[in-house]
């Protein structure tokens, strides 16, 4: 990670994927404010089929409607002092601060500094709506927002904006400023967008305002982490950069078809895999944004993964044929439903669970209180099931529920006595109190703990460590060492090349590991 201070504005460059943050503050492009027709309008935007000759009559209608973002904030400093005596007087009362300066009550007043960032939006209203992304306007640590949010028009004139309304789940924010007869844009209809389809993207890239690249639709439904609702974006080598952030992407009709929120890069800079959240996934968040009510989405309360090469053959399935219900949340829709963790959900409501249409997606996309039939494959066989969608919780509802994410390493204590025994290249013991407190397991945790693994074995390279819990193997639950050995074997004479582990690692949640046993 290298950073670089201009002003009081930071540029962070990621190694594999930034957020479009950027630049410093000032803007070249300027156009005529538009009247009480969106930019977009079809009567003025008449396509043109085949590769444009020039992009000039359509970068210049929209470009009025693309906005700079600018956002300020104070945030604590941590304050290191090189006085050997500080912390001598500190814990013996004495005040602290500048010499003739009172202390403050309560001890030493904290530093601050003021730090911001630069980005994009567009307006979609003629009264001052603005869209842009969350993280844009988000605190400094992702709780919270900034302190002052900054909206310039391509004509120079700044406004102050607040925030309508934002959503950390699609990263989506609302903004409004106080304006009339502001130019405007219409959101499209991304479900018509196909790969090889042309796009500009309007924005503000290291603060070099009403930037219009242009480049072609490379992919459509691309994910990047392979899990989440809106893991599902457009993915174009038109030229987006840091400070792109929560600008329009237009077709050549002048539609928003999305908005550009990230990059895929090893220098933090463009390299033609930029990405946009579709407009059919954006809008919906931004109307219910615009109406005061927090977005809905469907929830069935189930933690799932992705069926790979690993646990497809364990299960005698077909790889990416579905995701393995890794954890059921108790009381919600998918347990009163009776859904099971190790099930695999391979239809939702009738649409087959894919790597480009996940199950969480699916399950997002349907009413609140609508009824859906989940399609699921449990011991080899398939059934149909019936739940009631929910309403998804907020994100830091959902990290309370899960109890957080697991940690790195666990110890585990060495006064334990009892014998160990070896299978899939793993040393295993019966859980005891004394290895799940040095585990950081909860008190209800059942299953067989592993005291070492075997640098060589398949386990390791699946990332195994010392100190998981298995839970269950091939989906029955194990209490000793003998019982997984058995698992395995049986799993051996019935011709399979890999067997199921539930894995638990300290408080939170499990996960399932596909383990080879072909070569053992």
């Amino acid at each position: 990670m290298r950073a670089k201070e201009s002003g009081k504005v930071r540029y962070a460059y990621g190694v594999t994927m930034a957020l479009l943050l950027g630049g410093t503050a000032f803007s070249i492009a300027s156009g005529p404010v538009g009247a009480q027709v969106a930019q977009n309008e079809p009567s003025a935007m008449s396509p043109r089929p085949g590769a444009p000759l020039s992009f000039a009559d359509l970068a210049a209608r929209l470009q009025p409607a693309v906005v700079n973002i600018s956002t300020k904030q104070r945030v604590p400093v941590t304050a290191q002092s090189n006085d050997p005596f500080e912390e001598f007087f500190r814990r013996f009362g004495a005040p602290q601060g500048q010499p003739g300066q009172p202390a403050p009550q309560g001890g030493v007043a904290p530093r601050t500094r003021e730090t911001g960032s630069l980005g994009s939006g567009f307006i979609v209203s003629p009264d001052g709506y603005i869209v842009t992304n969350n993280h844009l306007v988000a605190g400094i640590n992702g709780s919270g927002t900034v302190d002052t949010v900054t909206v310039i028009l391509t004509n120079r004139k700044e406004y102050t904006a607040r925030i309508v309304g934002r959503d950390q789940t699609s990263d989506l924010a609302l903004l409004k400023i106080e304006g009339t007869n502001l130019p405007y844009v219409n959101f499209g209809d991304s479900t018509r967008a196909r790969v090889g389809d042309w796009v500009l993207a309007v924005g503000n890239p290291y603060g070099l305002g009403g930037t219009v690249t242009a480049g072609i639709i490379s992919a459509l439904h691309r994910g990047i982490t392979g899990t989440g609702a809106y893991d599902r974006y457009i993915q174009t080598d038109a030229s987006i950069n840091m400070g792109n952030s929560g600008g329009p992407m237009f077709d050549l009709n002048g539609n928003v078809i999305g908005i550009n929120s990230a990059l895929i890069s090893p220098t933090g800079a463009s390299v033609g895999i930029g990405l946009a959240i579709p407009a059919e996934l954006a809008k919906p968040v931004i109307d219910s944004l615009r109406r005061g009510q927090r977005p809905q989405r469907g929830y069935l309360g189930i933690s799932l993964q992705p069926l790979d090469e690993n646990i497809a053959p364990s299960l005698g399935l077909p790889k990416d044929s579905g995701e393995i219900v890794r954890w059921v949340q108790p009381g919600e829709a998918a347990a009163r439903a009776g859904i099971q963790a190790g099930d695999v959900v391979v239809r939702v409501n009738g649409q087959p669970v894919t790597p480009d249409q996940t199950a969480s997606f699916l399950i997002a996309n349907n009413a609140v209180g609508t009824k859906i039939p989940i399609d699921i494959i449990r011991d080899g066989r398939p059934i149909r099931i019936t739940a009631t969608v929910a309403q998804r919780p907020t994100e830091d509802q959902l990290a309370a529920l899960t109890g957080g994410t697991p940690g790195g390493d666990s110890a585990v204590g060495t006064t334990v006595t009892v014998p160990t025994q070896q299978a899939l290249g793993l040393s295993l013991q019966p859980l005891t109190p004394e290895l799940a407190n040095a585990s950081k397991l909860p008190a209800t945790a059942r299953g067989v703990i592993i005291t070492a693994v075997d640098p060589a074995s398949d386990a390791a390279e699946q990332g195994l460590q010392r100190g998981d819990l298995i839970v269950t193997v091939n989906r029955q639950s194990v209490a000793t060492p003998a019982q997984v050995t058995a698992a395995v074997e049986g799993a051996r004479r019935t011709g399979r090349t890999s067997v199921l582990l539930l894995v638990q690692r300290g408080p939170g949640p499990g996960a399932f590991v596909g383990i080879n046993i072909a070569a053992r």
